[in-house]
C-alpha cells in the first residue's frame, strides 16, 4: 500500500503548494483511492506535479462534510467522470465555524448520482470499510472547538455525525485513514486499536501543557503507528513528539509505503 498526501497544510518541496485542507491518494491491491479533496482545486494540480492521474480513481471518499476536506468535490466530480464518492448521509447538512462562517459543503451537488450515501457501516470490497460510530461511547469527549451545526433551526454545537473513517484491513493489519478525527483521535484508537492511523488530530487550537502531554503519552500507549498532519498543528506536533515515540508527520507531496 502507498499513501500520498495530495493536499495539507505544510509542503516540504518547492513545487508543491499548500493549503488548510487534506487530501490522500492512496493505492492499495491494484486500486487507487481518493480520501478527502482539500478546500480549492490545488489537489489535483499537485497530483498533476506528481505524476498522478486522478481520472483512473476506482473510487472516493469524503470523510465529513467540511469545505476544506470537499471543497474539491466539484472538481473531482468533472475531472473523473465514472469513480463513486462516498459520503456520510449526514455531510451535507449546513456545518459552521462559530455561527456566522459557513464551513459547509456545495449544497448544489448533492443530488448527483455518483454520490452514494452512508451509515454507520458500509463495506465497499471485502477489506476496505467506512464507519461512522456514531453509537459508540466516548470516553474522552473534548468539546466541539466551536464547530457548530444547524438542528431544528438552532445552531448547536457539531456532533459531528457526518464524519466517517476508512479501514483498509491488508495481511493482518489494519490501517485506519481519518479526516480530523472530531470524534476525538483517542477514542478513535480505543474504538478500532489500528495498526496504523493516518489523519489529523484536531489539536491545532490546544495549549501545549500538561493535558496535551497526557493525550499523547495515552495514544503512545497503543501499538499504533501514527502519521498525523493537517488540523494537528506543527506546533502541537512537535510537542506531542517529545512524548510519543511512534508519531510522524505527513506533508504535502509526501508518500508513505505500508
Amino acid at each position: 500500500m502507498k499513501i500520498t498526501c495530495l493536499v495539507e497544510n505544510t509542503t516540504q518541496i518547492d513545487t508543491i503548494d499548500c493549503e488548510h485542507g487534506l487530501s490522500l491518494f492512496i493505492e492499495h491491491n491494484g486500486l487507487k483511492i481518493l480520501f478527502d479533496m482539500g478546500q480549492t482545486e490545488l489537489f489535483y494540480e499537485n497530483a498533476q506535479k506528481l505524476g498522478i492521474d486522478l481520472c483512473d480513481v476506482d473510487f472516493a471518499v469524503l470523510s465529513h462534510g467540511h469545505y476544506d476536506h470537499g471543497g474539491g468535490l466539484k472538481k473531482f466530480l468533472e475531472i473523473n467522470n465514472s469513480a463513486p464518492v462516498y459520503l456520510n448521509r449526514y455531510a451535507f447538512e449546513p456545518h459552521y465555524n462559530g455561527t456566522e462562517k459557513y464551513i459547509g459543503l456545495d449544497v448544489s451537488l448533492k443530488n448527483n448520482d455518483r454520490l452514494i450515501f452512508t451509515d454507520d457501516k458500509f463495506k465497499i470490497t471485502d477489506v476496505i470499510t467506512l464507519f461512522s460510530c456514531n453509537n459508540k461511547i466516548k470516553q474522552h469527549y473534548l468539546g466541539s472547538c466551536g464547530l457548530n451545526m444547524v438542528e431544528n433551526g438552532i445552531i448547536v454545537p457539531d456532533d459531528f455525525r457526518h464524519e466517517q473513517y476508512l479501514l483498509i484491513e491488508d495481511n493482518g493489519k489494519k490501517i485506519l485513514i481519518s479526516g480530523c478525527s472530531h470524534k476525538g483521535v483517542m477514542d478513535i484508537t480505543e474504538w478500532f486499536d489500528p495498526d496504523i492511523l493516518i489523519g489529523g488530530f484536531h489539536y491545532s487550537k490546544f495549549d501545549l501543557n500538561d493535558k496535551l502531554a497526557g493525550y499523547a503519552k495515552f495514544l503512545d500507549s497503543f501499538k499504533t503507528k501514527y502519521y498525523t498532519c493537517h488540523c494537528t498543528g506543527t506546533e502541537q506536533y512537535e510537542f506531542m513528539k517529545n512524548y510519543m515515540s511512534n508519531l510522524e508527520y505527513l506533508s504535502c507531496g509526501q508518500s508513505i509505503e505500508i
